[in-house]
């Protein structure tokens, strides 16, 4: 089957993809976008999660064929070719990435957060990142990322 798709904005095209192909897969093998993370491959750590038409979504658990003709933002179409987004710049500037292997979920998850509550309380930020998980840290630095991110993306 083949799969045609909006990356980051970008037409996409993957051929010979196989019916039970995930999302995931497509876009990290087929593509060539490695910023989703594979991990739990059940939608239970949140590391692949991407945007698809807007709302968050963990793409190793939709089919590849449902991504037909739709949009997706993956963590790399967070950023413009000028700078990272304020989300990702927290992220580094805290030192919230430790091994980053969570990071561009949960850096997809406060960026949602973000555009829906631009000022979120601790109970907000705590609860939209509840879908992922990190084994690295105690996510101290992680919500002090989001708190950061939010009061930037405030003053822009």
């Amino acid at each position: 089957m083949r799969v045609n798709v909006t990356v980051n904005g970008e037409p996409r095209r993957a051929d010979n993809v196989w019916e039970g192909e995930s999302l995931l897969y497509v876009l990290r093998e087929r593509l060539g976008m490695p910023g989703s993370k594979n991990a739990c491959e059940q939608g239970e750590c949140g590391s692949c999660t991407v945007y698809l038409d807007g709302v968050p979504a963990c793409a190793c658990l939709v089919a590849a064929g449902q991504a037909e003709g739709r949009e997706v933002v993956t963590v790399e179409g967070l950023a413009s070719e000028e700078a990272l987004d304020p989300v990702q710049e927290a992220f580094v500037e805290r030192g919230a990435v430790q091994c980053g292997f969570c990071t561009p979920g949960l850096v997809v998850a406060a960026h949602d957060l973000i555009e829906r509550v631009p000022d979120p309380s601790d109970v907000e930020i705590r609860e939209a990142l509840a879908g992922n998980l990190c084994r690295c840290t105690g996510y101290e630095k992680i919500l002090d990322a989001v708190r950061d991110a939010a009061a930037k993306k405030a003053v822009r």
